[in-house]
């Protein structure tokens, strides 16, 4: 699998351009602040329908502009698809596959899937729980794109169970607790538990893979550097289920042991949005211990790892690799590259060709005033 072309109109700072790329590794080379991000940042869209720098839509259109557009042609086993998305901000996203109208922007999931590596990334160590829990959620749908809409119904059921505490909870403040109807909240419960159940079954799966190829990605990048180990974390007492139906019961019971305080603080306080995947280092957490180094290459293992869980799905995913290797020493640099350089297709930005490692030798762009030119070997 590989990107064959990419187009993009009004995206972040682009008014149009076009990019041919081949298979094997691509570089887009040019000072900070001139669009090469903006290359690879839409091209993870189309695979993930977001954006690995911003949470929110709106920032990815061209100031002045009502849309942006992106297309891609992707190749793979022999034959070509286009995929085009339109972002308008405020408003759902349309896609076109192959021309054709009649699709959603979540059938999109899985036609192009990326794995990409950013200085972000160190947010996965270092930041707080919702990075790791993005990063497995993510992984999920671009393994089983279907997933997109389990996580979207638990979302959608956690804003209206959310919204429902609130309104008790405020009635409560106000002296209006009688006023508060919690009779539907039973109901939003099993919502809840079912959608929650299914997601967190997928997440402890999706653990018990990654294990042993975070364990082996980390001692590729640090020989010698100590064990990891991913530990998934509930966010109520008691013993990990063994299925979705334990799963589902698990939660029904941990909401209702929640209920008075969640019902005083107007806050769901249990379930997949709250869990954690614990990252260990020997016998410490990564997280607060590690050092920067460290911290780097356990990033840097959960990527390769998720590399080599989507290969050994079928279809191997597009590397990408965004400003990373400026933010590694010599050494991880070096690894880094060694590891990467025989996939399907790498796609690397860096500010100066020195920042490129000799083991991607490939095509080359230059990045400047917004245009992107292919340079001559």
């Amino acid at each position: 699998m590989h990107v064959a072309h990419l187009s993009l109109a009004d995206f972040r700072s682009y008014a149009g351009v076009e990019v041919p790329l081949d298979p094997g590794v691509t570089a887009f080379v040019g000072p900070n602040g001139q669009g090469k991000t903006n290359l690879v940042e839409a091209i993870g869209y189309i695979a993930t329908l977001g954006s690995h720098r911003v949470a929110t839509d709106a920032p990815l259109i061209r100031l002045g502009a009502e849309r942006a557009v992106i297309r891609t042609s992707i190749l793979r086993d022999g034959r070509s698809t286009l995929v085009e998305l339109e972002i308008t901000a405020g408003k759902a996203n349309r896609a076109r596959i192959n021309r054709s109208d009649n699709v959603r922007p979540r059938d999109v999931l899985g036609l192009l899937r990326t794995v990409l590596f950013a200085p972000e990334d160190l947010a996965l160590v270092k930041g707080d729980p919702g990075e790791r829990r993005r990063f497995l959620d993510e992984l999920l749908t671009a393994r089983a794109p279907r997933l997109a809409g389990v996580r979207s119904d638990y979302e959608r059921v956690l804003k209206q169970r959310n919204a429902l505490l609130k309104t008790a909870a405020a009635a409560r403040r106000g002296g209006g607790g009688k006023g508060a109807d919690l009779s539907t909240l039973e109901i939003w419960d099993g919502h809840l538990a079912r959608s929650g159940a299914e997601l967190t079954a997928f997440r402890l799966q999706l653990v018990a893979a990654l294990q042993p190829l975070v364990a082996q990605a980390y001692q590729q990048l640090a020989p010698g550097g100590g064990e990891t180990a991913l530990e998934y974390r509930s966010s109520f007492e008691g013993a990990l289920p063994t299925s979705r139906e334990e799963a589902e019961q698990q939660l029904l019971d941990a909401l209702q042991q929640a209920r008075p305080q969640e019902v005083a603080r107007g806050l769901t306080l249990v379930g997949p949005h709250r869990d954690e995947l614990g990252l260990r280092l020997g016998p410490l957490p990564a997280k607060g211990y590690a050092s920067h180094g460290e911290s780097w290459s356990y990033a840097l293992a959960l990527r390769l790892a998720s590399y080599e869980l989507l290969k050994a799905d079928g279809g191997e995913p597009v590397l990408i690799l965004d400003d990373v290797f400026a933010e590694l020493d010599a050494r991880r640099r070096d690894r880094l590259a060694e590891l990467v350089a025989d996939a399907e297709q790498v796609l690397v930005t860096a500010a100066v060709p020195e920042d490129v490692p000799k083991a991607l030798a490939g095509a080359r762009f230059a990045v400047a005033d917004g245009t992107v030119t292919r340079l001559t070997p």
